[in-house]
């Protein structure tokens, strides 16, 4: 077997239960916090109360459950038969223009398959369902590049739930096709900071050029849920039990790389909130704790939004307006506004307190790279193999392309697996920036543009 291309489509199966990292943590997660504006801090009790206003109670079992194994209810196994086992492949093309010996070997698990062209449904439809089960008629959500957007507009249409998002504005310029395809899913859209909301206002009268931050989103998708009792308000990263639902990804990997007949030296996955990267990364956690594994756990960031890298790890808020709990997380500030690169779906201030625990205890390494950079790897990978890599995927594809030039150069053998976790079909004009020569790096450590 080890001279297939590709893996899983038929000998995968779907997996039943999702994997928890939680039990596996040397150090229980730190609980939220939510501190009053006299300063008085509520109990967690309070705090649940709070959440259960704006999640269904299932999600919020996920949360802080202590079970290893959570099962996937048939019915969202079902819709994920539309699209999983997602492929995981072999990139021959790309091994061969970079010049690799037979011993440096890439792999790739692609989540560009899905409806949405992300890995974003694999939370995006259990949520929804939870969500109908509770009787909920709406649900409210932030974006930045449009991908979480899509994807739970999709799952609102599945389910038969109404879905209204609240995308970044710099994004929803970029990207007007995503856009579109959220409408036509029946969602409605508004380029954030509006003024809809009360946070999208006070936002405005600060700065009324602003350019939106996912921050800024999320305080107004959380305020139209606070308002309507019919109404959730759903996150496509960063919370527990999002990263929970993405374990399908790297379990799938786990035995698809089985019938490969290769183990991974290295596993990589681009980082924003978190969610991509503890669906591949997360599974092989557990699996090093079970001395199956010594593969590195490799996150990738962007220079311009460095949180791993150049953030605090503290409390901090997951909004900007202040309207959701303290998580500790690494975090550059609930008020930064990141520059307007193209990869939006990377521009969150903060990053999964699951994801920021494993990091802080050196469980897992993290890196930035610049802009240019990544749509330099980009290109040569949608050259070699095809596939055209969501601006968000190019950062992990850049760490593998340097991890195997590293390998060769050293004379050692590696096996990188990495997670493609979307297509970049929407993202044309990132492309036509690139190709133009008009794209610029910013590095959030030097305060400054580098390239022009």
């Amino acid at each position: 077997m080890s001279d297939k291309t590709r893996f899983g489509l038929d000998e995968t199966r779907i997996p039943e239960a999702w994997y928890n990292v939680i039990p596996d943590l040397k150090n229980p997660p730190a609980p939220p916090k939510v501190v009053t504006p006299d300063g008085t801090e509520l109990s967690q009790e309070q705090i649940g109360e709070v959440m259960a206003k704006l999640f269904p109670m299932e999600c919020l079992k996920q949360e802080m459950s202590a079970d290893r194994w959570i099962d996937i209810p048939g019915a969202v196994i079902d819709v994920y038969k539309t699209y999983r086992p997602s492929p995981l492949l072999r990139a021959r093309q790309l091994e061969r223009v970079l010049g690799l010996p037979s011993g440096v070997k890439i792999f790739f698990k692609y989540e560009g398959v899905s409806a949405a062209g992300s890995h974003k449904p694999n939370t995006a439809i259990p949520q929804a369902y939870y969500n109908k089960q509770e009787g909920i008629t709406k649900i409210s959500t932030e974006t930045g590049a449009g991908q979480w957007g899509s994807a739970l507009c999709i799952a609102g249409a599945l389910f038969g739930i109404d879905v209204e998002v609240f995308m970044v504005k710099v994004s929803y310029e970029q990207k007007p096709y995503r856009r579109i395809l959220m409408e036509t899913y029946g969602g409605t859209v508004h380029a954030s900071p509006t003024n809809l909301t009360d946070a999208g206002r006070h936002v405005l009268a600060m700065d009324p050029d602003s350019t939106g931050s996912l921050g800024i989103a999320i305080s107004e998708a959380v305020e139209v849920a606070l308002k309507d009792p019919g109404t959730h308000y759903s996150l496509g990263s960063v919370l527990n039990h999002v990263c929970l639902h993405q374990t399908i990804v790297g379990q799938e990997a786990i035995e698809q790389m089985a019938l490969a007949e290769e183990e991974p030296d290295v596993v990589i996955g681009c980082v924003g909130g978190g969610s991509n990267f503890a669906g591949i990364a997360f599974p092989y956690y557990h699996r090093k704790l079970e001395g199956k594994s010594s593969a590195r756990l490799l996150a990738v960031e962007p220079k311009a939004c460095p949180t791993l890298t150049a953030g605090e790890y503290r409390y901090d808020l997951g909004d900007e307006a202040g309207m959701t709990p303290q998580m500790l997380m690494y975090t550059l500030g609930h008020d930064f506004v990141p520059a307007g690169i193209h990869a939006g779906g990377l521009r969150y201030h903060g990053d999964s307190p699951l994801l920021s625990q494993l990091v802080h205890e050196g469980e897992i390494e993290a890196i930035a790279v610049d802009q240019i950079a990544c749509f330099d790897a980009a290109v040569m990978f949608a050259r070699a193999e095809g596939i055209l890599p969501a601006p968000e995927s190019s950062h992990a594809i850049l760490a593998a392309i340097n991890e195997a030039k590293a390998a060769h150069a050293a004379g050692e053998d590696k096996v990188i697996l990495f997670n493609l976790s979307g297509h970049g079909h929407f993202d044309l004009a990132a492309y036509q920036a690139y190709n133009a020569g008009e794209l610029v790096d910013f590095d959030f450590a030097a305060g400054t543009t580098l390239s022009e």
